[in-house]
C-alpha cells in the first residue's frame, strides 16, 4: 500500500476531526432579552419625568444592595442582618472623602467624587472584613443575631460622630457627584437627546443605571467562577468543602466582605438619592432594622442565590412603595390624616410580607425558581400521545 494511501486511511474526515460547536438557542434568547431590557432602560429618561426617574433610582439602589446581600446569603450560606450599617458606612465614607475640607463644622477631604465612590466602597469592604473573624466561627440564627448588632452600633455611631455624619439633627450634604470633570446635576453643558434635555434626574439615571449594570455583572461572575463555586460548598458542607481544599474561613470573609463592599456601593448612592446623609434618630430609618430586614426580603422574593432574582425582588420591596406614592397623588389615595391611616410604605410592607410567606410556603426558590421552571417547560418538547 501507497504511502498516501495510509494517509488518507489513518487521517479522519474534516468533520468528524473538528466538529463545529453547536450555539445554545436558549443563551442567544437570553442574551437578546438583556440587551433589549438595557435598551429600554437606556430610552427611559426621553420619555419619562423627574419623578418616576427618582422612583427608578431608587429601586436600583434596593438592586445592588440586594446583589451584595444575596450573593453571602444564598451563595455562602450566611445569615446576615447588618446591611443597613454598610449602607450608613459606605455613604458617611463618600460624604467624607468627597466633602470640602473648608467646612468648620464636619470633616472632608475634597477627594474626587469618583474617587470617593471607590473609597467608599473599600471602606466598607475593610470593615466587612473586620467582621469576618466572627462571620467565620458562627453561623445560622447565631451569626444573624451577631450581625444585627453592627446595626446598633451603626445607629450609635451615627449619632455620636456629628464631625462625620452632621449629627441626626441637621445631617451634612454630599459633594454633588462628577466623573472625569462632568457633573451629574443641572450645572455644566447643556446635553439635549431627542429634544429632551438631559439634567440632573436624568443624568443621576444613567449614574446608577451604569453601577447597577456593574455591580450585576461582576456578580454574575464571582458565581459562576471559582470563587462562586467555593461559596457554595462552604454552604453546602463545610467539612467537605475543606476535604475538597477550599479554606473555609476564607470563603466565608471573601463572602462577607464583598457583600459588605455592596452595601456601601448602596449607601453611597443612597446619599447622592437623598442628597443628605442624616443618620437616624431610633432604630427604624433609613439606616435602621427595617432596611436589614427589607435588603432580607428582597433576597428572599426574588431568589436565594440568584442575582436576577434579587433585582426582580428590590423593584418589588422598593418599587412598590414609591408606585403607590406616586399614584396616591393622582388618585386621592392614603388621604386619611387618623393614626390608623394607611400610607405606601405601610401598605407596601402588607405586599411583601405576604409575598414572603407565600414563598416560604409554596417556593422556597423564589421567583427564580418559578423563572427556570417556566423555561424549562419551554424548552421540553411536548409528549407524544
Amino acid at each position: 500500500m501507497s504511502d498516501q494511501a495510509v494517509s488518507e486511511v489513518d487521517s479522519p474526515p474534516a468533520a468528524e476531526a473538528s466538529p463545529r460547536p453547536r450555539r445554545n438557542p436558549a443563551k442567544l434568547v437570553r442574551t437578546a432579552a438583556w440587551l433589549a431590557l438595557l435598551v429600554v432602560l437606556l430610552a427611559l429618561p426621553l420619555y419619562l419625568d423627574a419623578a418616576w426617574l427618582k422612583a427608578g433610582q431608587y429601586m436600583m439602589i434596593g438592586g445592588v444592595g440586594a446583589i451584595g446581600l444575596t450573593l453571602v446569603v444564598g451563595q455562602a450560606g450566611q445569615l446576615s442582618l447588618a446591611h443597613a450599617f454598610f449602607l450608613l458606612a459606605g455613604g458617611t465614607a463618600y460624604s467624607v472623602l468627597a466633602g470640602p475640607t473648608g467646612d468648620e463644622r464636619v470633616v472632608g477631604f475634597g477627594l474626587d467624587p469618583g474617587l470617593s465612590l471607590l473609597g467608599a466602597v473599600a471602606v466598607a469592604a475593610l470593615l466587612g472584613l473586620a467582621f469576618a473573624p466572627v462571620a467565620g466561627r458562627l453561623r445560622g440564627i447565631y451569626l444573624g443575631v451577631a450581625s444585627l448588632a453592627l446595626v446598633f452600633l451603626g445607629l450609635y455611631f451615627g449619632q455620636s460622630a456629628e464631625e462625620l455624619t452632621g449629627g441626626t439633627s441637621t445631617g451634612r450634604a454630599p459633594a454633588p457627584f462628577s466623573l472625569f470633570g462632568f457633573p451629574f446635576t443641572n450645572d455644566g453643558p447643556e446635553i439635549t437627546a431627542l429634544g429632551v434635555p438631559i439634567r440632573q434626574a436624568e443624568r443621576m439615571w444613567y449614574l446608577f443605571l451604569l453601577l447597577t449594570v456593574l455591580a450585576f455583572v461582576i456578580a454574575r461572575g464571582a458565581v459562576r467562577g471559582r470563587v462562586g463555586r467555593s461559596w457554595r460548598a462552604v454552604r453546602d458542607n463545610e467539612a467537605a468543602a475543606a476535604v475538597m481544599g477550599v479554606s473555609v474561613l476564607r470563603a466565608k470573609a471573601g463572602a462577607f466582605a464583598v457583600s459588605s463592599a455592596y452595601g456601601g456601593l448602596a449607601g453611597a448612592m443612597t446619599v447622592l438619592w437623598f442628597d443628605i446623609l442624616k443618620p437616624d434618630e431610633s432604630e427604624y430609618g433609613t439606616y435602621g432594622i427595617n432596611v436589614s430586614i427589607a435588603y432580607l426580603a428582597m433576597v428572599i422574593i426574588g431568589g436565594l442565590g440568584s442575582v436576577p432574582g434579587a433585582l426582580v425582588g428590590a423593584l418589588i420591596v422598593n418599587g412598590l412603595p414609591q408606585v403607590l406614592a406616586l399614584y396616591s397623588a393622582d388618585l386621592g389615595w392614603f388621604s386619611g390624616t387618623g393614626d390608623g391611616a394607611l400610607t405606601p410604605i405601610l401598605v407596601s410592607s402588607f405586599v411583601y410580607g405576604a409575598a414572603i410567606i407565600l414563598v416560604v410556603l409554596f417556593e422556597p426558590g423564589g421567583l427564580a425558581a418559578i423563572g427556570r421552571r417556566l423555561t424549562r417547560s419551554r424548552r421540553q418538547p411536548p409528549e407524544e400521545s
